[in-house]
């Protein structure tokens, strides 16, 4: 056969076959399932190398008259929630970094600031109980026990993730995997399961959950469902009921729907995810579900500002209006032409505990005329002494905010 024959006919094959040396698409991350086409929104990438202390912007932050910020620690990229032992050691969580850091107070005042745990999938749920530390990563539940005694030389954890029988990362596909948890008043300890996806049908007693262990990870029980996905919550210190920060879902508007606080007052409330939040029924997921079936959001926290950490004010520092009312760090929107959040909001309640309003705390850290932001809050914690510390995780710093006159 001749050569020319030969050319012809692979050309020939080439033009019949199949085509299948095109590329396949780039598979979507669970984060942009759902996104408009042609939109370029998309999460605003946490800072996860050390922020020296004169770039952290402190400077920035307004707060009401009588209260004054300052670094209480830095180095600390990633930092989220925050747990403290009973030795005053603080631990803080993070998720992409995969790190749990120890931080302690040195004689003069300043902090030292260690990495105690790393390699982990996003152990950003901690706990303390006595003097053992819960960490969640994920699925993974790991207790180490006697930990302020060897923080240099952390032990070797008990592994109860097998007890826990939590979620794996798989099941949840990528999509609000990592936890948050607190220890209840009755000695359990509490946590979120969120949704799966953006928003979808899912198994509702398995995803979007609020949950709740002893700490042995025997007697699960569900606190909520249709909770799309909280990453904060707490009981109130007289009454008991647990509070919970709650995420709106992505891509029905700039400012649809709300994120918001929700208040359990019985275990197993519905809060109707993914058909409703409060009065809005989702456009594509309500199925013909009536809202007013499902329990209503204590407050609307506004759209897309990423609340997170929330902790009842149980000091004394601050001014008596402020007492066993909720602070909650709102980390900032990425999924909205204008930003939103950046800031810690106050959330006051009537003796029937009942929201009457939310006002501004912390702010200054959003700039609306450039739409840029310096810092995310993530965590509230109140210190012993009535201080109260916001946990910063794009500059992997912590303030502390503190009130005189």
């Amino acid at each position: 056969m001749s050569r020319r024959r030969i050319l012809l006919g692979l050309a020939a094959a080439l033009v019949s076959a199949p085509v299948l040396a095109q590329q396949a698409p780039a598979p979507v991350p669970g984060w942009a399932v759902g996104r408009p086409e042609g939109s370029t929104l998309a999460p605003h990438a946490a800072r996860l190398t050390v922020t020296p202390p004169d770039q952290v912007p402190v400077g920035a932050i307004r707060l009401p008259p009588g209260f004054h910020a300052e670094v209480f620690a830095h180095g600390i990229p990633g930092v989220r929630a925050i747990a403290e032992g009973p030795n005053g050691t603080l631990f803080a969580g993070t998720r992409a970094i995969g790190r749990v850091y120890a931080i302690t107070r040195n004689p003069d005042g300043t902090t030292r600031t260690r990495t105690l745990l790393q390699g982990l999938a996003q152990p950003s749920g901690l706990v303390m109980i006595g003097n053992s530390l819960y960490v969640f990563a994920v699925n993974r539940v790991l207790r180490y026990d006697n930990i302020e005694a060897n923080l240099d030389n952390p032990p070797a954890p008990v592994d109860l993730t097998a007890a826990y029988g939590l979620p794996t990362e798989q099941e949840h596909g990528g999509n609000h995997h990592w936890k948050f948890a607190t220890l209840g008043p009755d000695g359990r300890i509490y946590m979120n399961v969120g949704v799966n996806c953006n928003v979808c049908d899912t198994d509702r007693d398995k995803f979007a959950l609020l949950v709740s262990f002893n700490p042995d990870g025997s007697g699960r029980r569900i606190e909520a469902r249709g909770v799309r996905n909280s990453v904060g919550m707490a009981h109130h210190p007289v009454t008991r009921e647990l509070w919970a920060t709650n995420h709106g879902r992505d891509w029905a508007g700039n400012d649809t729907p709300e994120d918001s606080l929700l208040r359990v007052r019985r275990s197993g409330e519905d809060f109707g995810f993914p058909y409703c939040l409060g009065s809005w029924a989702d456009p594509q997921y309500n199925q013909g579900r009536n809202c007013s079936e499902f329990s209503q959001p204590a407050a609307l926290l506004g759209p897309h500002t990423a609340v997170l950490g929330m902790r009842f004010y149980t000091g004394t520092m601050f001014p008596e209006q402020y007492r066993n009312q909720i602070f909650i760090a709102r980390r900032g929107s990425w999924n909205r032409e204008r930003l939103s959040g950046y800031d810690v909001v106050v959330a006051h309640l009537d003796a029937q505990g009942n929201v009457t309003r939310v006002e501004d705390f912390l702010t200054g850290l959003r700039d609306d005329a450039n739409q840029r932001f310096a810092d995310r809050p993530a965590e509230v914690h109140v210190l012993r002494d009535g201080s109260m510390l916001v946990s910063g995780e794009q500059m992997g710093a912590i303030y502390r905010i503190t009130y005189r006159q």
